[in-house]
């Protein structure tokens, strides 16, 4: 299945000058959107993995599901204030200012092997500080999956080392 053909460009958001890439026919396909997830999921099928880990919100669209489809626990990454029990946070800067996630400080055991998910791989500030989130609580990132990598952006440089697999690349 050909994902781009789901894939919607809209120029001039959130901004003028930037292309953005609306997953949302994807989402609205039930085809499109369960053949991304096996995918997604079936390139990690064979990987130990305790746990699946997504930053708010659109992760969580991607994550939840791959957390169904291989039987783990699924580990929200949220912003301030989001979360009910005790967390730990990590803060990082963005190319337009900062942002802080926290995840709860139970949800993390010492060694579990969390694969972390997210919609789209952009600069890669956000998935870079979700990882050391992960790792900070005791965790070990085991791989970085996203639907769409925006390669020119060049993300994977905030990611060295890490295994990042993308269905999806422009």
């Amino acid at each position: 299945m050909d994902l781009k053909a789901y894939i919607r460009d809209v120029p001039d958001f959130p901004k003028p000058g930037v292309l953005f890439k609306d997953i949302t026919p994807l989402l609205i396909d039930p085809d499109a959107f369960a053949y991304s997830i096996a995918r997604l999921s079936s390139h990690y099928a064979t990987e130990r993995i305790d746990a699946i880990a997504a930053a708010e919100a659109r992760g969580f669209l991607f994550a939840a599901p791959m957390a169904l489809e291989l039987r783990k626990g699924l580990v929200p990454l949220r912003k301030p204030g989001k979360l009910p029990y005790s967390t730990r946070s990590f803060k990082y800067d963005l190319e337009y200012g900062s942002a802080e996630l926290h995840v709860h400080s139970d949800a993390v055991k010492p060694g579990s092997r969390v694969l972390m998910v997210d919609d789209v791989l952009a600069t890669g500030g956000t998935m870079a500080a979700a990882c050391e989130l992960i790792e900070r609580s005791g965790g070990i990132v085991v791989g970085c999956a996203f639907l769409i990598e925006l390669s020119f952006l060049k993300g994977r440089s905030l990611l060295p080392g890490r295994d990042c697999f993308s269905l999806v690349t422009y």
